[in-house]
């Protein structure tokens, strides 16, 4: 074995470079099973960010079913999902730019079946007996900002915008039709309230004509999440509910709604996006499902008449968009050891093969830090969670006695998590000299509804301390830096990073990904689906302005006293461009290092290969000007002069 090479933290040379990830990387997801053909879609950075409808034939062949032209992405709640259903070879799916519906046989060319108005569809239910597809409708022909959701019916043969046939409420979602076409289940909600602080299921009889008859709420209330209502094959609906303060599986059967797996595990996850999944039947009996402990998630056979949970034995530690028939399961998987990939399991030999990564790389091990799950303390004598990466790689050691840099990870959401599966934009920086500690702060999924609920009226508060105590605790233990701490974040996580750089003298530097700065013109300036998100993440408004304001950034600019680095799409309508904008001023006139990087055609977050390299080269670049230590990294010179108040390099 070759003798290492002594180099300080954060300049080791890596074969994981920006190049390699943009390049050989696809985002995996919506899974899709047309008897024994396999669909699901495929999001290329190296297409712009198109999203193409993938097809696997039962003889194993894979062939691209929307042309290049198409990009199959709804826009339904801004942030989509569900975006296509099959039924027998034959496709339906929204597309991005004009956000139709088109029908696409197998070999021909995609016709759409919908008119150009200015209409969103998402979550689409084939209903066979009527020709027609029952689906979630937004509505923008008056105003983007008060678009209004229904469910309607769109004629398969048609060319109209549909027929509404559930409306009155501010969302919907999940339209579930039951295997005989008699029944109609569906999901809604009002403001304030998000999915997963409370959803109410119901029930309808279907016509012969089509309309509903009688309607019934049978779960959920203001106080209760239901997700991902599902008809058994004998016609009995199910659904998962938070109602003991876990998310569970339940059978609603003779005018009641029975538990059949009581654990503290999460059998769901919050619905930032429509036709999410965790599980499915294998029989009328039986059901595969996901579920997650502790951050980690697991699959399992559930016996519904006994009510015995069979653990299935994979090595995933991140499962969702769970597809489930008599045969198999199939779904994206996550491992530390493996990228997220399309995964088929069959459900006799209990056998798993992998049938699409999202990544092509092969990196030799040498080179990737496996993450350790870390419980530390945090305010109020709670506890916290997080996954720590070491510094690793094959090639370099550090000099005696220096401690690593660390970087701390916002998630974004802020009802989202961190997983544990491989991530190249992690081994990006581990492979380089940094740890890396990827937190779910109080707030986070996985954990159950009351460390979900730390969050409420505490944001920038609960997350921030999480953060902050994360790194702490791994300084106090001798594995980082403490003149070296880092934060990063993207949207709600460029909130928690912004608000720990300017409300605490803790970390050196901070990276914000279209972050939040200003909590006042996210209230006033958002679409309808998050309008109201800050009304229990922050307090009520307008009467709550003063906490707003004190808990924003861009009125407390100074006291922010390290180096910042902001990224920001200016196509972006969740987090405005301005806001980066007026941070960037404010730190710039304040003499703190800084720089501002603008993407024209990108969004709330970033899709195109070119882009996603220059921020993540850039990053480390910035890095690297901060702490003086020479990165192994080239960046244009357009990139070096947008960087304000540093001294000549």
């Amino acid at each position: 074995m070759a003798e290492k090479i002594i180099a300080p933290y954060g300049s080791w040379k890596s074969p994981i470079t920006a190049d390699l990830i943009v390049a050989g990387t696809v985002n995996l997801g919506e899974v899709m099973l047309d008897g024994d053909d396999i669909y699901w879609i495929e999001g290329r950075a190296a297409e712009r960010g198109r999203n193409c409808i993938v097809r696997r034939a039962s003889d194993g062949t894979t062939r691209d079913v929307t042309p290049p032209e198409f990009n199959a992405r709804t826009t339904v709640h801004e942030y989509g999902g569900g975006a296509y259903v099959v039924r027998d070879g034959v496709v339906y799916f929204s597309n991005f730019s004009d956000q139709r519906l088109y029908r696409q046989t197998l070999d021909g060319a995609p016709q759409a079946i919908t008119s150009a108005a200015k209409m969103r569809y998402a979550d689409g239910v084939l209903d066979d007996r009527r020709n027609r597809m029952i689906c979630v409708r937004e509505d923008h022909t008056t105003s983007d900002h008060d678009c209004v959701n229904a469910i309607v019916s769109v004629n398969l043969d048609g060319d109209d915008a549909g027929t509404v046939i559930v409306e009155g409420n501010d969302f919907y979602s999940s339209p579930r039709l039951s295997p005989d076409g008699r029944q109609l289940a569906w999901l809604t909600w009002n403001h304030p309230n998000l999915p997963w602080d409370g959803t109410e299921l119901w029930l309808a009889a279907v016509n012969d004509d089509g309309a509903l008859g009688a309607r019934q709420r049978i779960a959920g209330g203001a106080q209760e999440s239901i997700f991902q209502p599902e008809w058994s094959p004998d016609g009995r609906l199910h659904f998962v509910s938070d109602r003991t303060g876990w998310w569970n599986l339940y059978r609603y059967d003779e005018g009641r709604a029975e538990a059949l797996s009581e654990m503290q595990a999460e059998f769901g996850m919050p619905q930032w996006g429509f036709r999410m999944s965790t599980y499915g039947f294998a029989s009328a009996d039986e059901i595969v499902c996901a579920f997650n402990e502790q951050g980690n998630w697991r699959l399992g056979l559930l016996d519904t008449g006994t009510r015995r949970l069979e653990p299935i034995d994979t090595p995933y530690t991140e499962i969702n968009s769970l597809r489930v028939n008599d045969k198999r399961a199939v779904f994206c998987g996550g491992s530390p050891a493996d990228a997220l990939a399309v995964v088929e399991l069959d459900l006799a030999t209990r056998t798993t093969t992998g049938l699409r990564r999202s990544s092509a790389v092969e990196v030799d091990a040498g080179y990737l830090s496996l993450p350790e799950t870390v419980e530390f303390p945090t305010a109020g004598e709670q506890t916290a969670f997080a996954f720590f990466y070491a510094p690793r790689n094959r090639d370099y050691q550090a000099p005696a006695g220096e401690k690593p840099p660390l970087i701390v990870i916002s998630h974004g959401g802020p009802t989202s998590a961190a997983t544990t599966t491989l991530r190249l934009n992690i081994q990006y920086w581990t492979s380089r000299g940094f740890g890396v500690l990827d937190v779910n702060y109080g707030g986070s999924t996985g954990y159950g509804r009351a460390y979900r609920e730390r969050l409420n009226s505490n944001w920038g508060i609960t997350d921030v301390e999480d953060c902050i105590n994360g790194a702490r605790f791994l300084v106090e233990q001798g594995k980082a830096d403490p003149e070296r701490l880092i934060i990063r974040g993207g949207s709600a996580g460029g909130y928690t990073t912004l608000a720990a750089l300017t409300f605490h003298d803790f970390f050196k530097v901070g990276a914000s990904y279209y972050g939040v700065s200003d909590l006042e013109l996210l209230e006033q300036d958002c679409h309808k689906f998050e309008s109201r998100y800050n009304r229990s993440l922050i307090g009520p408004y307008p009467e709550g302005e003063a906490t707003y304001k004190a808990r924003s950034p861009i009125h407390h600019t100074e006291r922010l006293s390290c180096p910042i680095i902001l990224f920001q799409g200016l196509e972006d309508r969740v987090v405005p461009p301005n806001q980066a904008e007026m941070l960037y001023a404010a730190a710039k006139a304040k003499g703190l290092p800084v720089a501002y990087i603008p993407f024209a055609g990108e969004a709330h977050g970033f899709r195109q290969a070119a882009n996603i390299k220059r921020s993540l080269d850039g990053e480390l670049y910035f890095y690297s000007r901060v702490f003086g230590f020479d990165a192994d990294v080239e960046v244009d010179p357009d990139f070096i002069g947008s960087l304000e108040n540093f001294p000549a390099a």
